[in-house]
């Protein structure tokens, strides 16, 4: 008996659902001789495991603690979390309520969440090149079609936007970025560039989707006002006139495991979300967000320190590293915080012909610049990770690197 063809039976979306490189890649991590530069991960050094039993064990070791945390729970998330969470919004620019918050397993689920909210099948999502891998993962499930951002020159304009969408039957229906140090490039958003996104999505009457995962691990120079503090500044610190959509999330601050993020929005958003949660996963698990709340009260400020001071030498590691044994033609970023480098390789050469090389003449790992390209995509980039490897990680595994590279070129 032959097995079951299901294919007819999938929904079109299907056939845009493709599997990540970045996992497929994390699995090298189990071969202990390849030099891994593959994924955004943070060090398992940083996690704060004491304050994570010693909170687990409080509560439930405390019979009403428990059957709060093993119960059923509201969509909107846990009161004392969304508590913290606007206490931390507020010292960072925004002054919100809990109303404005949503809990989310990890910020995954917000961009899901978000795709699923805005659009319907042929909408245009405007994305920058490159962009985060993930966000085109959940965005795809919704049959969009992509145009490229760009606020630092070109002659795109608000209406060439609308004309594209309109042209392709649909509209333009929101605006995702990444503005602070990043995934894929380590790029930091300029603040005439945030002013003008935001002038952009006036004009088209959209909403911006700040995806701020990194925004915390800055190593140089000043932080940059998130793009919900600006929206905010020109609404009169209104957050019911903002069309900013900040998705946070402790994945790399504290731990990923827990898997807690956020959104932050005005409340017809949350209110709209909260039905998508409810039909989702009902709501996140009640014990990891008691458990989050309670580490983030104690150790959020000082495991943020604790990981800028680690990333920062191991980014200075990999800038040395790229210096002394990169060839001539390849170029890269330099990023102020994050995790990640990105590099343009010299004409010529393929990112994913280099990675079948480096894994099987060198054992160095990394990912391929193409995946995160949602239109107009250029072969010769990869994106390197500097938060996993340590230090002499870094230095071997770049200078094999630099030599097939240089091998390659000619």
């Amino acid at each position: 008996m032959s097995a079951v063809d299901w294919s007819h039976v999938f929904a079109t979306r299907s056939e845009r659902m493709r599997a990540s490189e970045i996992r497929e890649l994390l699995k090298l991590l189990d071969q202990p001789d390849i030099i891994s530069f593959a994924g955004g991960i943070p060090d398992p050094v940083l996690f704060p495991v004491e304050a994570i039993r010693r909170a687990q064990d409080e509560i439930l070791a405390d019979p009403a603690q428990a059957a709060q945390a093993l119960q059923y729970s509201v969509s909107e998330g846990y009161a004392p979390l969304r508590r913290w969470i606007v206490d931390f919004m507020g010292r960072n620019g925004v002054p919100c309520t809990a109303d404005h918050v949503l809990i989310t397993c990890g910020s995954q689920q917000g961009l899901d969440f978000l795709g699923k909210l805005f659009l319907s099948p042929g909408d245009t999502a405007l994305v920058e090149a490159p962009t985060y891998l993930g966000a085109l993962q959940a965005f795809n499930s919704y049959e969009p079609r992509y145009d490229r951002l760009i606020l630092d020159g070109g002659n795109t304009t608000p209406a060439a936007y609308a004309s594209a969408a309109a042209a392709n039957g649909g509209r333009v229906k929101f605006a995702y970025v990444v503005p602070d140090y990043a995934n894929p490039t380590g790029i930091t958003m300029p603040l005439a560039s945030r002013e003008k996104l935001l002038d952009l999505a006036e004009e088209l009457e959209i909403p911006v989707i700040e995806d701020s995962a990194y925004q915390a691990l800055r190593f140089d120079g000043e932080p940059s006002p998130s793009i919900l503090s600006l929206d905010l500044a020109r609404n009169g610190g209104d957050i019911e006139k903002t069309r900013t959509i900040y998705c946070g999330t402790f994945s790399k601050t504290l731990v990923p495991a827990l898997r807690v993020g956020w959104i932050v929005a005005a409340t017809p958003l949350i209110q709209k979300l909260v039905l998508i949660k409810q039909a989702g996963d009902l709501h996140s698990s009640t014990l990891n967000q008691m458990v989050m709340a309670k580490t983030a009260e104690t150790t959020y400020e000082a495991n943020v320190e604790r990981a800028k001071a680690l990333y920062g030498k191991r980014r200075d590691a990999m800038m040395a590293a790229l210096d002394a044994s990169m060839p001539k033609g390849a170029t890269w970023t330099h990023p102020e915080g994050g995790l990640f480098v990105w590099v343009t390789l010299p004409a010529g050469i393929d990112g994913a012909d280099l990675l079948a090389r480096a894994i099987a003449e060198e054992r160095v790992a990394f990912v391929p610049g193409k995946a995160f390209f949602a239109t107009d995509a250029m072969a010769n980039t990869i994106r390197l990770n500097f938060s996993s490897p340590n230090e002499a990680q870094i230095a071997e595994g770049i200078g094999r690197l630099g030599r097939l590279i240089g091998r390659m070129a000619g």
